[in-house]
């Protein structure tokens, strides 16, 4: 009997945990983390540098990532990385989807973009350009800054994505002289926000 080849679709996964919403519009937000392994961004100020190789995690399928997910009863489903566009996310958000989840992906955009999702927050970084097809799909602009030179990229790439679109600047945590940096040219630029990582001012995941 000939054998029937398996369609299971698995990712690898970092971890996935339920915790709230640490940074950004939805901040303070019940949410429900899927962490994706594999990065090719490389920032020299990651806090998540774990995430970049693929090798030591484990392969999830979509319906237990799904299954986790439903069971954690959050108010949204974060799919985060590493850098999650490195893989065609339209299984995984089908999957999530089918069971009534709101979606929100956090991205460099460094890949062709893939998913559906009710909210996408982009976080380009300079040290690998953004795929041009990440730019209609972005509610939320977010650029962590560690320099003078990181506000000219912010403003670049302020021009590039929808209208209407909410804009914040995110101090890089070890660099404390960002956030006067950041406080000055909000004051001067008042279509752009603060965003601090609420989450480690509490000490949660």
């Amino acid at each position: 009997m000939k054998a029937i080849a398996s369609t299971t679709i698995t990712y690898p996964i970092v971890e996935t945990f339920h915790s709230i919403q640490g940074e950004g519009s939805w901040t303070g937000v019940s949410a429900f983390f899927i962490r994706l392994a594999g990065c090719d961004v490389h920032c020299p100020w990651c806090d998540q540098k774990e995430s970049w190789t693929i090798k030591p995690y484990p392969q999830q399928s979509v319906e237990e990532l799904a299954t986790l997910a439903k069971q954690a009863n959050p108010a949204i489903v974060v799919i985060t990385g590493g850098e999650p566009l490195m893989y065609d996310l339209d299984p995984l958000t089908k999957q999530l989807r089918g069971l009534g989840l709101q979606l929100h992906l956090e991205t460099s955009g460094t890949h062709q973009f893939s998913g559906h999702f009710d909210w996408v927050t982009f976080s380009p970084k300079p040290f690998k350009l953004p795929h041009d097809s990440i730019y209609p799909q972005v509610n939320e602009l977010k650029v962590v800054i560690a320099s003078q030179l990181d506000l000219q990229w912010a403003q670049q790439q302020g021009t590039k994505v929808p209208l209407g679109t909410i804009k914040y600047l995110q101090p890089e945590w070890h660099t404390p002289d960002s956030q006067q940096l950041i406080y000055d040219f909000v004051l001067q630029y008042p279509d752009w926000r603060i965003s601090l990582q609420m989450h480690k001012f509490l000490g949660v995941r």
